[in-house]
Parts: structure tokens; C-alpha cells; sequence
């Protein structure tokens, strides 16, 4: 899970560190690259024991976490002193879309990971398989937009929260860069569009409440 690998990459210290951190940036590397490794692979390619590279990951769902959560670890920490919801978000996918884009080979393998899990969980094939949770979007917006809180009944700020959530994601890129061939400031401009927009009728929308 992507939350309880942010804690466990901070517990490691001195060698165990040196060793967990030259398994992810061989893995990021490889993922760059267009290449996926298996637990043993990587243990092979960055030198270092399969036994011990298994006890980092048990899981191939394990390493893409822990591989998404190194790539992502400045979003994770971004902050704003602005108070206006509109700028706030505007600011942040400008800060997050460059980093996830430069990391694009983790954040697909995540979420070919999670379709392979869902696959695998609707045809009942192997019910106990650790899922690969990508729910990290859900606390990142809902401090982004907390401004709106006070503005808009839950019910729309709800709806603002689900809605901005589909475009921040790795999810867009399949849409604007696989299908529309969009260049990757084409993506950061519409996206903070799209977020406007949103937030502007969520605006609209409360003065009916």
C-alpha cells in the first residue's frame, strides 16, 4: 500500500537504506526505460541478493508502491500558503503534472498493476492477493481544496473532489497523450482548465442549495 510504504522507506537507516534505495532507483530506472522487473530480476540487476530483495518486497505490488512513492515523494510534501482554492490547484498541477510526467514509466506500471488485479479478483482466480491501493489523490485534494469547505455544501464539495480526482492521475495520460497525442504542456494547460471549470460551476451550482 502506498501509505504504509511511505512509512516503511523512512525506517530504513545506514546500510538497509543504501540497499532499499539502490533497488528503487534500479527499478525507477528500468520503468523509464519501458522495462518492468520482476523481484528477481532486480535483485540480479542491481546486484544484490534475491533473498534479501524479496524481504524489501514480497510482492511485485509491493516494489511498484514503494517505485510510485519515491517518483511521487515531492507531490506527497507539497504545501500552499494561498488561501483561494482556484490558485491553490492551479499551483499544484502545475508543481505535480512535470514530476509525474517525468516518472510516467512508474505511474503506468501502478496502474497496469491495479487492472491486473481487478482482472484477476472478477474472475475469482486469486481472491487473497494483496491489492495495490492508489488512493494517495484522495488526501493530496482534499487539502489542496479545503478553502472550499467553507463555499459549498458537502454534497458539492464532493462532487469537485471526485471530478478533479479523474484528472489527477496517471489515468489522463492515456486519454491526452495515447489517444489526442497531446504534448505535455497541452495536458497541464487543460487539466488546470478543466479544474477551473469545475470549481466555477460547483460555485454556480450552490447558489441553489
Amino acid at each position: 500500500m502506498i501509505q504504509e510504504t511511505l512509512l516503511c522507506s523512512t525506517k530504513y537507516t545506514g546500510a538497509k537504506k543504501k540497499t532499499y534505495e539502490r533497488l528503487i532507483n534500479t527499478a525507477l530506472e528500468a520503468l523509464e526505460q519501458g522495462f518492468e522487473l520482476s523481484i528477481t530480476e532486480l535483485a540480479d540487476k542491481s546486484g544484490i541478493s534475491r533473498a534479501t530483495a524479496y524481504r524489501y518486497f514480497p510482492a511485485q505490488s509491493d516494489l511498484i508502491s514503494a517505485t510510485v512513492e519515491s517518483a511521487l515523494g515531492p507531490i506527497f510534501s507539497w504545501r500552499s500558503e494561498k488561501q483561494n482554492a482556484e490558485e491553490r490547484i492551479n499551483d499544484f498541477l502545475a508543481f505535480a503534472f512535470p514530476q509525474m510526467l517525468k516518472h510516467e514509466g512508474a505511474l503506468r506500471a501502478a496502474l497496469r498493476v491495479s487492472l491486473q488485479q481487478w482482472a484477476t479478483k472478477r474472475a475469482s482466480l486469486s481472491p487473497q492477493t494483496e491489492k495495490l491501493v492508489r488512493g494517495n489523490r484522495k488526501e493530496i485534494l482534499a487539502t489542496i481544496l479545503s478553502p472550499l469547505k467553507a463555499e459549498l455544501p458537502d454534497e458539492l464539495y464532493n462532487k469537485v473532489i471526485y471530478a478533479i480526482s479523474i484528472i489527477y492521475g496517471s489515468e489522463i495520460f492515456m486519454v491526452l497523450k495515447d489517444i489526442w497525442m497531446l504534448d505535455d504542456q497541452s495536458i497541464i494547460s487543460l487539466s488546470q482548465w478543466i479544474a477551473k471549470s469545475v470549481i466555477n460551476q460547483a460555485k454556480q451550482d450552490a447558489s441553489k442549495f
